[in-house]
């Protein structure tokens, strides 16, 4: 800057001294630099702005998420423009498939290719489906929408003319008719391929089209090929491939029957030649197949053409049917099955062998459904199942064969080879295992062939219960069949003595740990039963055992349980107790049918109570053990049943009649007619159905009761329950209503006492009589000896405490007796006319005030 006689120096807009002067001369060493206004000035770009310093001068930019509201990148003054938020910046999906720029009104979205937003430039970009476009793909083609694209395949029906799979411009490709998909036959036995000039056929390993692509493929017979089997060979063609066989006169080295290449085995001299005992007792014949074994009568080879002949022992099949007549049908189905294999006439398929099997089960299926009682016949029964088993068992093809019936399940193994097989053994059921090895099922002669067979008997174990004579046993021992009876049978001839013993897994039908025998049907015994020779307990718990046994049978494991027996003592309470019973129950019911005096409804009650009870103890003394005429038996323990339901319903009835007196207070007195025809009428409905349901419950093998299999006992005590729980009912309202009535203003003490006497009474004698069937419940459950003897005195001293609780403590019967007692013992001193009407005269007024006593309430 120019002065008069002089000049100054100030620094450019941007830049200041150094020695921050305002003006300088160049003489003084001052050097302009760069002023940092981002530095000097706060707040210098505005809010939401960033400064930015450059050589001489500076710029603002909005901070991220803003933008300047001219759309500009930079600024320098805040005044001219502002920073706003940018949409774009914070929220990146707002145009979806787009990308978003910002504009004066907001901002833009400009979508890629394949997306729109219908024009709406601030809309989000979203999917354009062109297959909206009406013959986009062309004809015969269909449309497929992707996002942001889209492609066209062609139709069923038709293909690309290219070869390709989809296309998207019908102007270049064009579908045309597939042939391959059109006639899926017309390459036969060829895959069809679609090519430019039509299609073409690819043919499968043995099938061929001569060259001509597109003509069906057809078996190539390649038996044309001369010497393909090599020498002493023929050739046999199958669709799509062949197969050797040697000529007649010859076999295979290897013991095949066909083969496909010469140079890995040969045909070789006829067998049967070589080897004369191949068929056993047969003749040998050579065949396409090698050779055939011809059985002579008698013997079989169970179907099997190569098999050696082996015989048959039919006549180990008969029985004696005079005897055992219900053996007649599984007799003679077994003999027919033994004949039919003889000979040679025809031979036998996987098919009869398992049509065999199911005819054998269903036969057995109808004798087991009976009831057997004769070791014998189950001797013979055990005899059929092994010798039915090892005939059909090598009629089956499969390996594997396994069948369920009725009453029985069985498996059964079959392993066949040039060597006899090796290796372990398993079978099982539902309820048993059986493990041994190949060898031991083989035995020291090898047919061919080794069967092995595991049959189990759904429900045999109850009619085999019995036949434990063979057995050694405690005092009061007994024992009970605790698994399911199985029978195992194996090729092998010699199974009394095997060298290693096989191994049995049996599932116990009641949880128990203790005293668990093993034992086979032994059909050596002059007894036949249950016998443990040669069979040992490896282990056990409470859910299995597990038994050893060197040789083969029917097999079962047995629980041993400790019975209280017939024990004397408790023979003495019963006889004794049950006649003093018997006394005291006659003299119940003279006292309640003869003396007037007391007769009431509530004493018809007791009447008819000590009857039942009475007639019930009189059969139970004379009858109870009678098993003896099964008939007989089972009629005691119906009338049994009866008369003690008899006892409970008229004890309810006395509950319903104490509720009427307490509740009622006019006509408490109920029809002779209704009391018996529910004492009587409700057991005797109960007995009949349940004789119906089940005749055979009623006796056991001890006593002439009800059953406890199958629940039957509770025919018994269901009802009980039942009768006593409504009995329970009746006696807790009768008590609530006469504490009611004692808290009432005028009670009437006298007749209130009276009932509440009678309902202690009731309650007493209902608490007796059902805790003494609560313990003969427990009793027949687990027979301990002391809830026997508790049950046994309960039960022989019943008519004692009927006697004692309604006559020695009623002080009305009492006096009844005094006055019996007082006319026995002294000289009359009254004719007996004035006695009479004396009596007459006080018999009304007593029954007058009973009657009284009673409605009042």
């Amino acid at each position: 800057m120019n002065t008069v006689g002089n000049y100054t120096c100030t620094c450019n807009y941007g830049y200041i001294a150094n020695n921050n002067a305002e003006t300088f001369m160049d003489r003084q060493g001052v050097q302009c630099i760069d002023r940092n206004e981002c530095v000097d000035y706060s707040g210098l770009c505005g809010i939401n702005a960033r400064c930015h310093n450059t050589p001489g001068s500076y710029y603002c930019t909005c901070a991220p998420g803003f933008r300047l509201r001219s759309g500009q990148t930079n600024f320098t003054d805040p005044s001219t423009d502002s920073c706003e938020t940018d949409i774009c910046y914070t929220d990146k999906s707002i145009c979806g498939e787009g990308s978003c720029k910002n504009g004066k009104d907001g901002h833009e979205c400009e979508c890629k290719s394949g997306f729109t937003n219908h024009g709406h430039k601030q809309m989000k970009c979203t999917d354009k489906n062109e297959c909206e476009v009406s013959g986009l793909c062309g004809i015969n083609a269909r449309c497929h929408n992707t996002p942001g694209s889209y492609y066209c395949t062609c139709a069923p029906g038709f293909r690309l003319r290219s070869g390709q799979t989809n296309f998207t411009d019908p102007s270049t490709d064009s579908c045309e008719i597939d042939i391959c998909y059109n006639n899926t036959t017309i390459c036969g036995e060829g895959l069809c391929k679609n090519s430019k000039d039509g299609h073409e056929c690819e043919c499968k390993p043995g099938f061929t089209n001569y060259g001509h692509k597109q003509m069906k493929c057809t078996d190539r017979n390649e038996c044309e090929v001369s010497d393909l089997c090599g020498m002493n060979a023929r050739c046999h063609n199958i669709p799509g491939s062949y197969y050797c066989t040697c000529a007649p006169g010859f076999r295979l080295r290897s013991g095949q029957t066909n083969f496909i290449d010469p140079s890995t085995d040969s045909c070789e001299i006829d067998i049967c030649y070589n080897n004369t005992s191949i068929c056993g007792e047969g003749s040998c014949i050579n065949s396409n197949d090698s050779h055939e074994c011809v059985c002579k009568p008698g013997f079989t080879n169970y179907g099997h053409k190569q098999m050696k002949c082996t015989e048959l022992k039919c006549d180990t099949c008969k029985t004696d049917l005079s005897k055992h007549p219900e053996l007649t049908n599984i007799t003679s189905l077994m003999t027919n099955t033994c004949l039919s294999l003889s000979g040679n006439k025809e031979y036998l398929t996987q098919t009869d062998g398992e049509r065999f099997l199911k005819d054998f089960l269903d036969a057995l299926d109808d004798l087991l459904s009976k009831e057997i009682k004769d070791a014998e016949i189950m001797t013979r029964i055990f005899d059929i199942v092994e010798s039915m088993l090892k005939l059909i068992g090598p009629l089956l093809n499969n390996n594997q064969t396994k069948m369920s019936a009725k009453e029985t399940e069985v498996e059964l193994l079959v392993k066949r080879g040039s060597s006899s097989p090796d290796g372990p053994l398993m079978m099982s059921t539902n309820s048993t295992q059986f493990t041994s090895n190949w060898k031991t099922a083989t035995g020291n002669t090898y047919l061919g062939f080794t069967t092995a067979a595991l049959l189990g008997y759904k429900s045999l174990e109850g009619s085999l219960n019995s036949y434990f004579g063979n057995l050694m046993k405690q005092e009061n021992m007994k024992y009970e069949i605790n698994s399911k009876v199985v029978t195992v049978v194996v090729s092998n001839a010699e199974t009394k003595h095997l060298q290693e013993p096989v191994n049995l897994t049996f599932s116990h039908l009641k949880q128990m740990n203790e005293n668990l025998t093993c034992v086979f049907w032994d059909h050596e015994l002059e007894h036949r039963g249950w016998s443990t020779r040669n069979c040992t307990k490896v282990r056990s718990d409470a859910n299995e055992t597990v038994c050893s046994c060197t040789h083969l049978s029917s097999f079962a494991v047995l629980m041993a349980l400790y019975d209280i027996g017939d024990v004397y003592e408790l023979r003495v309470i019963t006889c004794v107790g049950l006649s003093i019973s018997l006394i005291c129950l006659l003299i119940c019911i003279a006292t309640f049918y003869l003396v007037r005096s007391i007769q009431c409804t509530r004493n018809t009650i007791h009447l008819h109570l000590c009857i039942t009870l009475f007639i019930a103890y009189f059969i139970f003394l004379v009858g109870i053990t009678r098993t003896e005429n099964k008939v007989g038996c089972a009629i005691v323990a119906g009338m049994l049943h009866y008369f003690f339901l008899s006892a409970f319903c008229w004890m309810c009835l006395e509950g319903v009649q104490l509720f009427r007196m307490v509740v009622l207070v006019f006509n408490t007195t109920v029809r002779h007619i209704y009391l018996v025809a529910a004492g009587y009428g409700v057991p005797a409905v109960i007995v009949a159905i349940s004789a119906a349901v089940n005749a055979d419950g009623y006796g056991t093998e001890k006593h002439c009761w009800l059953k406890l299999k199958d629940g039957f006992i509770w025919s018994f005590y269901g009802p009980v329950c039942v009768i006593i729980i409504v009995n329970v009912f009746f006696f807790l309202i009768t008590i609530w209503k006469l504490a009611d009535k004692f808290s009432s203003l005028n009670p009437d003490l006298n007749n209130l006492r009276k009932i509440r006497a009678f309902t202690i009474t009731a309650i007493a004698q209902l608490c007796v009589l059902g805790i003494m069937w609560v313990f003969g419940c427990f009793q027949f459950d687990s027979g301990t000896l002391a809830i026997s003897y508790i049950f046994t005195i309960l039960g022989s001293l019943q008519g004692v405490m009927m006697f004692v609780i309604h006559c020695c403590l009623s002080k009305q019967v009492r006096d009844e007796y005094v006055k019996y007692l007082a006319d026995v013992c002294t000289p009359q001193k009254r004719k007996y006319s004035e006695f009479s009407s004396n009596q007459a005269s006080k018999s009304q007024t007593s029954k007058s005030v009973q009657n009284t006593g009673e409605s009042s309430i």
